[in-house]
This record gives structure tokens, sequence and C-alpha cells, in this order.
């Protein structure tokens, strides 16, 4: 157990925020603070964990009673937040991606290593039981050399909803992919040991933001109404990813599409393969044998339901807290790595060719030159209007 004065302050009192908030007083620290522009999510938070409540996040990082901040805003506000918890001292977990674009992620990178804290990055989906289970055959030489990942996270109808933030390009960046297809991505290049990328190749597609007819069965995108509401972002995303060493990727993330939903996850080695949903607790082992007779051997494994990503990254982070030690795992070095190959698949979209991704030599490589933007485009970043910021809580 964490000790509970580990102090923890929630920017974004959503579903998500409140999600976390629970895992850190199970983990046996202490939520100390939160903050929300809208007034009844800091009031039922405020109920809830006994916490402080701001409405900025300008005030909650710096109240004493908090060492660590998780961020679950809108993409675009991750980087004013993140940079200013880490310029007051704190340690930060931000969820994923690192930002909406590969110039602000670049900047919060760039605040992390001039700061005295860490920041970690929401990719809780490597913590899964499968996923673990997955890495210690592997670590035992059980699929001999990784080759190929199939990776999918695919909705049949799953668009969170015309208007939101989510598909809003100013908040979010993007759509499906930065959304969804970001945990199979990161997942892939997490279980390949973030290689050396040499190029990408990708198509973005934007099918059913302006049907007015849009069927949505299960009620995942409320209220549909292609006329009046803002879609501006990809429902769907293709990609294939080539590595230095020879190994690939292909990507298929979608809300929505005419096929069957998956979150299949497929790891192709010389020796063996590996099957299973991404985040699910089970995972299949394939292989073959001659022993006696040419023959499969295919077996199920059943992992610890109890192990949940979410748990677990964040008792990851508050034992770095804890410790004042370096994160061991979802670093804002890897993350950034995603947010390259995110940005050259959004390229390779726009200019029908593929492309590379700027200075990704994997994780232990320095990160290119950021694009400073100038002081205006600085302040639009994050000097966001209240209405704006309002409208995009309320939404998450």
């Amino acid at each position: 157990m964490i000790g509970t004065d580990v102090g923890v302050g929630i920017v974004g009192l959503g579903g998500m925020g409140n999600h976390h908030a629970r895992n850190v007083t199970e983990l046996g620290a202490t939520v100390v603070a939160g903050a929300d522009l809208v007034p009844e999510q800091r009031d039922r938070f405020a109920a809830e964990f006994g916490a402080e409540t701001y409405e900025t996040h300008e005030d909650l990082v710096v109240d004493d009673a908090v060492d660590a901040v998780i961020v679950t805003t809108p993409n675009r506000f991750h980087e004013p937040i993140t940079i200013d918890a880490l310029e007051a001292g704190c340690d930060v977990l931000v969820e994923k991606p690192l930002a909406h674009t590969l110039e602000s992620a670049e900047r919060i990178v760039e605040a992390e290593a001039e700061a005295d804290g860490f920041c970690m990055v929401g990719f809780h989906n490597r913590h899964a039981a499968s996923m673990a289970m997955f890495e210690e055959h592997h670590a035992r030489g059980r699929f001999g050399e990784l080759t190929h990942i199939e990776a999918n996270y695919i909705r049949r109808r799953g668009v969170p909803g015309p208007g939101s933030w989510f598909t809003n390009e100013d908040l979010s960046g993007g759509g499906a992919l930065l959304d969804i297809g970001v945990h199979a991505l990161d997942l892939a290049l997490y279980a390949l040991d973030f290689p050396e990328i040499t190029e990408v190749s990708g198509v973005a597609r934007t099918t059913f933001g302006a049907q007015e007819e849009y069927a949505d069965p299960d009620g995942f995108g409320d209220n549909w109404d292609a006329s009046a509401e803002t879609y501006e972002v990809d429902d769907s995303v293709s990609a294939f990813i080539r590595c230095a060493d020879g190994q690939t990727i292909s990507l298929e993330a979608a809300w929505a599409t005419n096929r069957e939903e998956s979150m299949d996850f497929r790891i192709r080695g010389t020796e063996a393969g590996a099957q299973f949903d991404i985040g699910d607790t089970n995972m299949q082992l394939l292989g073959a044998s001659s022993a006696g007779c040419d023959h499969y051997t295919d077996t199920q494994f059943t992992g610890d339901s109890t192990l949940t990503g979410y748990k677990e990254q964040d008792e990851r982070f508050l034992t770095a807290v804890a410790t004042g030690s370096e994160p061991a795992t979802n670093t804002i070095d890897e993350a950034l790595v995603v947010q390259r190959v995110i940005d050259a698949v959004y390229r390779s979209s726009e200019s029908g060719r593929s492309e590379p991704v700027d200075s990704v030599a994997g994780v232990h490589s320095s990160p290119s030159e950021a694009s400073k933007a100038n002081e205006a485009n600085g302040a639009g970043e994050t000097g966001e209007t209240g209405e704006l910021e309002a409208e995009a809580e309320a939404d998450f």
C-alpha cells in the first residue's frame, strides 16, 4: 500500500478523473484536491473524496498538499496543465495521448527534462494480465524473434458524439487514431521494445460524420445531428509501420466502420505467436511441433482477473512518487515516439505516400528540436477561454 502522506490532485473530474481518484484511495494514497471548470463536477468530487476543489488547475498545482497530479482533460489542455504541474514541483500522470499535436508533446518533454519531477503517460493496457503473461513468456524466449504485430481497436458503431470535444479537432487533435488507436499503437511498440522506425504509411478516413441518417443501434453517439454538430476528425484509420530491423506493425482503428468490432492483438514470432484482446485477462499461445508427429501446440492461458491495467498503472505511478524514483514504464520518451508515429500517419494520409518518422531511433534517442510556437500561438495553447474549456470539461 502507498502511504497516505502522498497527496494527489486530479485535474478533470469527469468519469476518468473519478476512476483514477478511486484507484488512488484504494491504493492507500490520499486524494487531496480536484479541479474542474464545471461546478457540479467539483461538488460531486468533494462529496465523494472529501477533497479541496478548485475551478482552475493553476490553483491546484500550488496547493502544498499536492505531491502528484493526474490529468484527465481534453487533449488540447494536457500541455498547459502538465507543464504548470511540473514547474510547481509535482510529479504527473497525464492520460493518453501525451498531447493533441506533436509540437505540443515536444514542449511537454522539454519541460519535464528541466523539472525536478517526472511525467508518466496513461497507457494502461500495458499492465493488463494478457500483456503481463506475454511479457514473461517472451522474456523466457518462447516466441523467438518477434516479426510482426496486427493491432486492432475497432468499434462497429462507437463515435463518442458529434459536437463533443472528441470530434472537435482544435480540442482533440484527431479522431479514432488519437482516441483509441493510440492504445493499440502503443501496445505494439511496447511489445517490440520501441524499435527504430523507418517509415509509416496510413490513410485516415472521415466516412460517417456527415451522414444525417447514421445508424447507431447501441446509441453510442447520443442525439446525432450531422447538420448541426462539429465533426472534423477521422472515424477510421489504417496504417502500416516499418522498422529498421524488418519488424512491422499493421494498425486498424475505428470509431465506426462496416465490419465486426475487434480489439484483437496478434503477435508473430519465429518460434510461436500470441493472440489476445487488448486489455483482456487471457492469452492464447500459438505454436507447432514435430514431437511424435507434426501438430499445432495451441495453449490458452487464463490470467489473474484482479490484475487490471488502470489500477496497476496507478500503483506504479504512486510508488514512483512515494519513493522519489524515476518511472520504469509509461515514460514520456515512449509517449513521444507514439506521438511521432501518429503524426506520421496523418502526414502520410495527406501526402498519399509513406512518410519518415523524425528522429525516432527507439526511446533512447533525444527528442528532435521542438518546433517553437510564437508567443501568440503559445498563448492560444495555454490560454483558452473559459467558455471553451467549460464546454470541453462538461463533455469529458
